[in-house]
Formats: structure tokens, sequence, C-alpha cells
């Protein structure tokens, strides 16, 4: 079995902001977070990849928007009320993510979280950083740094 990337000798409480994507239910560090915002006007870009929804004007600032659907190869579906955008800084670029709804901001401990199973350990779930076990269900917790390269940001 792999070890997971998430502390377990210090048993720290995990401070996550989660959101659906679907029927599942997953959970990103808060303290990449910056803020969530309800849908806004996005920008195509010609030529981007199929994961890039456009662009942004986020108070005067361009930011690149991902939808994450697409990232994970799910059906995309129109945004709604209950559609966000989670605008997170990752390795100082500013980028946002658009999610089905935001559930809550969650503290857990680090012991509940179990490396991912081997079987969801393929090529497209290589972001996922652990499994949060809760009373009642599961979260997957989300390693961005892995979901969006640095060669990725870096591009422009």
């Amino acid at each position: 079995m792999g070890e997971t990337t998430i502390s377990k000798q210090e048993n720290e409480l995990l401070q996550l902001v989660t959101f659906a994507i679907g029927e599942e239910e997953f959970g990103i560090d808060i303290l990449k977070v910056q803020e969530i915002i309800r849908t806004m006007a996005i920008t195509k870009v010609p030529n981007s990849p199929p994961h890039v929804e456009g662009v942004i004007n986020l108070r005067g600032k361009v930011i690149p928007v991902i939808d994450l659907r697409s990232r994970f190869l799910l059906e995309s579906k129109p945004h709604d009320s209950q559609t966000r955008i989670i605008v997170v800084d990752l390795h100082s670029v500013v980028i946002g993510f658009v999610v089905d709804g935001v559930s809550e901001v969650l503290r857990i401990q680090s012991n509940t979280v179990e490396p991912p199973p081997p079987v969801v350990s393929g090529i497209e779930s290589e972001y996922i950083k652990g499994v949060g076990k809760l009373d009642d269900r599961l979260l997957i917790l989300l390693d961005l740094d892995k979901l969006i390269p640095i060669e990725e940001l870096t591009q422009h």
C-alpha cells in the first residue's frame, strides 16, 4: 500500500472547502481558496484545452476558468442557480474552477483520510490526494497541484 501525502503522524485538523460535481463530493484545502463566486459571463478562448471554459473578469483581473466536469471527463451540464466558481491561488496564479455547487467548509481529522483505493488510482485519478471518511459519506480530497500542473499554468 502506498502512503498518502497527508501526514497522519500528528492527526492534524484539515480545513476543507467541499463541493459537488455530479453525485460526488470533493474537498480542497481552504488555504488555497481565495473566494467562491456565483457564475458570471465566461468568455471563450480559441484553441484552449477542452477543460478550459474560458476567462472571466474578476474585479479588473482576467482569470482562466476550468470546468471540473470536463476535467473529470464527465458530461457537461448547463450552469444553474447552484453553480459556483471557486477561485484559487495555485503557484501564485489565480484560477477559477466551475463546480455544480459548494457544500460547506469542513474540518476533518487527518487520520480519517485514507489513500485512494488501488482500483481508482488510474491515470484519471492521479489528482486524488485521498478519501475522507465522514459519518454517512465519503469525501474525495483533490490535489490541485496535480489537477492543474504548474507547466500548464505557465504556458501563457
